[in-house]
């Protein structure tokens, strides 16, 4: 099996160049030679987005990339953040605060079993972002949300805490405008 270096950014830390092989997916490549296990294996197929991950453009965009079905060699020289990366930790990697995402879910008991629940993290984090840039009439907002989040399969909540939590978080943020 062929072997190449590959080296990215993950979580903000420069990762070192490691031989890996060139079809490893990258939820294996985060898994088995970087210890981040957030970013869940669920279908295997890219329809579910539990293992998800965000990349972060050089023009300031960030999107989801499915890691199931991506190889790991795709995200070389890329930036990229697991659902690990989201909280702010202490000096030794405590976690001290959530992201507002990750608090609100908690806050509104959003999952059940959690395991999409990253998936749905990095999802409305992407969200934030983009209306971060641009905000959304308020006459938009439950169309944007289901374009984020429709896509992302839970099957215990039903999504209606997932929607109301991601509605809440854009409001108090102030990213829904009137119309």
């Amino acid at each position: 099996m062929a072997k190449h270096p590959l080296q990215m950014t993950i979580n903000g830390k420069p990762v070192d160049a490691v031989d890996i092989p060139d079809d490893l997916p990258m939820i294996d490549y985060l898994h088995e030679y970087n210890n981040l296990t957030g970013s869940r294996l669920g279908c295997g197929q890219g329809i579910c987005h539990a293992c998800v991950v965000i990349v972060d453009n050089p023009d300031g965009t960030s999107e989801e990339v499915r890691t199931c079905i991506t190889g790991a060699h795709y995200f070389a020289g890329k930036q990229i953040r697991t659902i690990e990366g989201h909280a702010k930790r202490d000096e030794q990697g405590v976690v001290t605060e959530l992201n507002p995402i990750q608090q609100r879910f908690v806050d509104e008991f959003a999952f059940q079993c959690s395991y999409c629940a990253p998936g749905f993290v990095n999802a409305a984090t992407v969200l934030v972002e983009k209306l971060q840039r641009q905000p959304v009439a308020k006459s938009q907002l439950e169309q944007v949300i289901e374009e984020s989040l429709g896509h992302h399969i839970c099957r215990c909540t039903g999504y209606v805490r997932y929607y109301s939590a991601t509605r809440n978080v854009l409001s108090d943020l102030g990213l829904v405008k009137e119309g």
